[in-house]
């Protein structure tokens, strides 16, 4: 299976420092972004550490030619959980670290499947079939909400909880499993993966538009973050669009 991709990311009009970070392995076989929270550097710091410390991982401990899809989910949620211990330790003896934290969502190619999961609201999307889909599920107060009946999709939208998060890289919870979904693939389907801030304006029609129109994975991804900017996204915005075949 053959993989393009694409990556942007700016700090938008309203922050002053980009707390998100994003990685596409050369190889194809992992592509991660993190949406980093804190005071100070710390949101920066935890985002960037996830990152390098779960790419390491999965180097050293995935056999992307070979492993099966329970191995995957292991090594994948292995690899998390260790990142989360090293961010919750940090935060405990450095001051400036203290109650840092990242999201984290995540597309691997093994062995020519996809797999796809995280932890926080950073989301991933298919285009496939004319159809766009979400593929994660937030960790938020919002979403819990909704999963409640309590408020529904169109309120979570924009509620006043919409950014508050109960599990995320740096608590306890944020080890607990990343919840990775098998998703079966063909040539022409477009994956995107992106901080919460790329979709802050955009309805999903808008993003599959966005998607469907763009000829390469980096006009894509550029694309989907002028789009937010557009929108007025309040946050660092950050795209990676990966295509297949």
């Amino acid at each position: 299976m053959q993989l393009r991709w694409g990556l942007r990311t700016i700090t938008g009009d309203y922050r002053d420092n980009n707390e998100d970070r994003g990685l596409a392995d050369e190889r194809g076989r992992f592509f991660i972004i993190c949406d980093g929270m804190g005071g100070q550097a710390a949101g920066e710091k935890a985002s960037e550490m996830t990152v390098k410390l779960v790419a390491d991982y999965l180097e050293k401990h995935l056999d992307f030619e070979r492993a099966g899809s329970e191995k995957v989910r292991q090594t994948v949620d292995e690899a998390v959980r260790n990142a989360n211990g090293e961010i919750m330790a940090l935060g405990e003896v450095d001051p400036l670290m203290c109650k840092m934290g990242t999201t984290i969502v995540f597309l691997l190619n093994v062995t020519g499947k996809i797999f796809v999961g995280g932890v926080g609201d950073s989301p991933a999307f298919r285009v496939a079939g004319g159809k766009i889909e979400k593929l994660t599920k937030d960790h938020s107060l919002t979403q819990a909400l909704v999963d409640a009946g309590t408020i529904t999709v169109d309120e979570a939208r924009t509620h006043r909880f919409k950014n508050v998060l109960w599990r995320y890289i740096g608590t306890k919870e944020g080890g607990t499993g990343t919840e990775p979904k098998e998703f079966p693939v063909a040539k022409g389907d477009r994956f995107l993966l992106c901080s919460d801030g790329a979709v802050d304006g955009l309805s999903l029609d808008q993003l599959k538009s966005v998607l469907e129109k763009a000829g390469d994975p980096q006009t894509a991804a550029d694309a989907v973050v002028e789009a937010a900017r557009t929108a007025g996204s309040q946050d660092n915005i950050t795209s990676l669009v990966v295509f297949v075949g």
